[in-house]
């Protein structure tokens, strides 16, 4: 028989190297594919957290209350706006630093001023010294509270006003940092009450002392 007849084998299976390199390629998506799920699962976890964060609501700002000898009210501080005021403002109040304090000086559609003396004269200064003066689109509005200061856009310590009735002239150069929300009429007895005029920038010392009891952060 010529070599040409001889009869040829019959291959029944793929040879083992190719059978070896389709597992290969076999493992190689399935890790792939793993990956993939994978990735997408992140993606899809991520977007879930991102919803529910956005779903919750906003932290709310502080109130202080404060308690006089002619009423109480509370005022609304902005921490989100005013971070740094705030947070001096709220450090004073939980050491007690302004009770027993009375308003020194009072003044009828102008405000409402604290924050350094107490009935028998004596001056007490906050221990944390001065802070930076701040500033954000908070304004003087009827019933707002500000920093008190030596002079504009010098940042305050302790001494805070309370406005009666808008006072837009002090816009950007005293720090706003809240409005009163509720007992606003308390805010006006206090400014009304006779007074001796004797601060040459308006207003002066009650004749009666209008003493601040207590002041809580709720």
């Amino acid at each position: 028989m010529s070599p040409i007849n001889k009869p040829r084998k019959r291959v029944d299976n793929p040879p083992q190297k190719l059978q070896k390199s389709s597992r290969k390629w076999i493992y190689l998506a399935l890790v792939l594919i793993v990956v993939v799920i994978a990735v997408v699962a992140f993606a899809l976890l991520q977007n879930l957290s991102l919803i529910s964060n956005s779903d919750e609501t906003p932290k709310e700002n502080p109130v202080a209350v404060f308690e006089t000898s002619l009423g109480t009210f509370k005022v609304e501080l902005f921490e989100d706006k005013m971070p740094i005021t705030v947070n001096n403002f709220v450090t004073l109040v939980n050491d007690g630093f302004y009770n027993g304090m009375i308003f020194y000086r009072i003044s009828d559609d102008f405000m409402i001023q604290a924050g350094r003396y107490f009935p028998d004269g004596t001056e007490q200064f906050s221990p944390y010294g001065n802070i930076q003066f701040e500033t954000s689109d908070v304004k003087h509005v009827d019933g707002s509270i500000s920093m008190a200061s030596t002079d504009p856009q010098v940042g305050g310590s302790a001494e805070f006003f309370i406005c009666d009735g808008a006072q837009h002239f002090l816009d950007g150069n005293y720090a706003a940092f809240g409005v009163t929300i509720e007992g606003i009429e308390v805010v006006r007895d206090i400014a009304s009450q006779p007074q001796d005029n004797s601060n040459p920038a308006g207003g002066g010392k009650p004749y009666t002392d209008i003493v601040i009891n207590l002041i809580t952060i709720e």
